[in-house]
């Protein structure tokens, strides 16, 4: 599904519509000062300056959200945390609070110590204090403290929202208005039509033009425009209703005047980013539901013949090539039982489905995961957790997609042995901040984890970014879907007869930095690590590797896992 819109051949695709912000401008808001010591003490009382626009409220709700986090991230000195850590911690943040990616914090962009992958956002509206501060040696060497952490997100958070008020100015102009303007409710719904429309769809001036003054047009092109209306028109009332709750002794007047100012708008936008993620969750909901009904077996797959047989009956939702769907990470190849398979949550949560994707983040479909990564966190509390307590929690954790449709795991045997296999390699524990933590979520959850594919092999680029190539021919989709092959696989044999644990890789990657931890590892605990790393390499090499589980009538029998 297209990131954002494309209006026919009338849109010319990617004009940058965000002008720079030089590094004094942003001195002048109050993020950066010249008393700021920037080879001094990397302290707290630094990063406060970044926060500075941000309300009381907003900090507090952002370390809300960030604090169950920190406490499971590995800590350098001083209870602190590197950047690494911080990207992490920023990039769900985002997340779950507004189903945002902060374009440089993709989780599968490829980072080490010399490259952390800072925000692009922060390189271009801020590049002194990218330099000087984040990039210092100190930073380097003693991280971010908690209160930083916070002041970092709440930075974030206001350059998105100065982002959109060079947007919100466009539309001004555009429309012949000043920024001084008072305007009556109609003028600022107009306003704010023309807004979301530039915010979704990308074209150059003159195509916009055309396409704003045709609202049938823009029907036509914006999933459910008319929903998206609705929804638009009553960001004004909400307003209306914040200025009478928090009005004040003889402003009374002022509280149901309707006028509004170029700040007011500014507000609604913001509040447009924040919040869109619920009114577009919708539709990833149905997209998923369309999904799970193919996946007959709950392997958080469906064959790719399936996926294009949709398509041909019109539901221009999955129409993207096999070239691309690959490169987002979205397809599962490593079995020939079962041919090529989309991965939902891969497939879901891809940028092909993020309905906005502007120069410094993109708004996508909700990460189901990170509920279940949160209620496992808000239990361990630690960066390291022993099998059997994750075992406990996840056995008790229960997915409600409908009424009548809801997963709880089935644990015991192959996922067991899989955890417990992890945490021996890991020296006793398992890390909840790994690649293989995180794929063993994935089959315990197949249809809400996505499957962690290793840094720098998964595409991010948005269907107008890949190009011409990102849409499936329709010669293309006929051919796999004249294939039924895999289909017809699947009616026959029962999940414990599907290989369909195939794509699971035994090559570990650390999110974060684990080194303060792993020096508290005993040697021997290290050595047998070691040891299960190499007799896991043999097993490798020859294809397999032999798992032991136990059957209801507790004898053990040896089953074939192919890796």
């Amino acid at each position: 599904m297209s990131s954002r819109i494309a209006v026919t051949s009338l849109l010319a695709w990617l004009l940058p519509m965000i002008a720079n912000v030089h590094a004094s401008n942003f001195r002048s808001k109050g993020f950066l000062s010249d008393d700021l010591p920037y080879h001094g003490a990397f302290q707290d009382d630094v990063m406060p300056i970044c926060g500075g626009e941000a309300s009381a409220e907003e900090v507090a709700a952002i370390r809300r959200t960030l604090e169950p986090m920190w406490r499971t991230l590995p800590k350098m000195t001083s209870n602190r945390i590197d950047r690494r850590s911080f990207r992490y911690l920023a990039y769900r943040h985002f997340m779950q609070a507004s189903s945002l990616i902060v374009k440089g914090f993709e989780p599968s962009r490829l980072v080490n110590d010399s490259h952390w992958g800072v925000a692009d956002i922060l390189s271009q509206f801020a590049p002194e204090f990218v330099g000087d501060v984040l990039e210092s040696d100190h930073a380097k060497r003693h991280g971010f403290s908690l209160t930083e952490a916070v002041n970092m997100v709440a930075l974030l958070d206001q350059l998105i929202r100065d982002s959109e008020g060079e947007l919100l100015s466009k539309v001004y102009r555009d429309r012949l208005m000043y920024t001084e303007d008072v305007l009556g409710v109609d003028d600022l719904n107009d306003i704010l039509e023309s807004y979301m429309v530039e915010w979704i769809v990308e074209g150059d001036d003159e195509d916009m033009q055309i396409l704003i003054s045709n609202k049938s047009l823009v029907a036509e092109v914006v999933p459910h425009y008319d929903d998206l209306a609705q929804f638009i028109h009553g960001l004004p009332k909400s307003l209306d209703h914040a200025r009478f709750l928090n009005m004040k002794k003889g402003s009374s007047r002022r509280a149901w005047d309707f006028k509004y100012t170029f700040e007011d708008a500014h507000a609604i936008v913001g509040g447009i980013t924040n919040s869109f993620h619920s009114y577009w969750q919708s539709e990833c909901e149905h997209m998923k539901d369309i999904l799970a009904l193919m996946d007959t077996h709950h392997t958080g797959r469906v064959p790719l013949s399936k996926l294009y047989g949709r398509a041909i009956d019109n539901d221009w939702r999955f129409s993207e090539s096999e070239g691309y769907l690959r490169d987002l990470g979205a397809l599962d190849e490593s079995s020939s039982q079962l041919g090529i398979q989309v991965i939902i949550p891969n497939y879901i949560q891809s940028t092909s489905n993020c309905i906005v994707s502007t120069p410094h983040y993109f708004v996508c479909c909700r990460n189901d995961c990170e509920q279940i990564i949160a209620e496992i966190e808000d239990h361990i509390q630690a960066p390291t957790a022993n099998a059997r307590d994750v075992l406990d929690i996840v056995g008790n954790v229960t997915v409600h997609y409908s009424v009548d449709d809801e997963h709880t795991p089935s644990l015991p045997g192959k996922l067991t042995d899989l955890l417990e296999q992890i945490a021996n390699t890991a020296g006793g524990k398992v890390p909840l901040h790994g690649r293989l933590f995180a794929q063993w979520l994935h089959y315990a959850f197949p249809r809400d984890c996505p499957f962690p594919h290793k840094s720098g092999m998964v595409s991010v680029l948005t269907p107008t970014e890949y190009g011409d190539d990102h849409a499936a021919k329709d010669t293309e989709m006929e051919k796999h879907a004249a294939n039924t092959t895999d289909a017809d696989t699947l009616v026959r044999v029962t999940k414990d007869e599907l290989d369909w644990m195939s794509q699971w890789s035994w090559e570990e990657e650390i999110i974060v930095d684990y080194s303060s931890e792993m020096s508290n590892v005993s040697l021997p605990r290290m050595l047998l690590g070691m040891l299960g790393l190499v007799l896991l390499a043999a097993g490798i090499s020859t294809g397999s590797v032999t798992l032991t589980t136990k059957t209801s009538q507790t004898s053990k029998n040896e089953q074939k896992f192919m890796v």
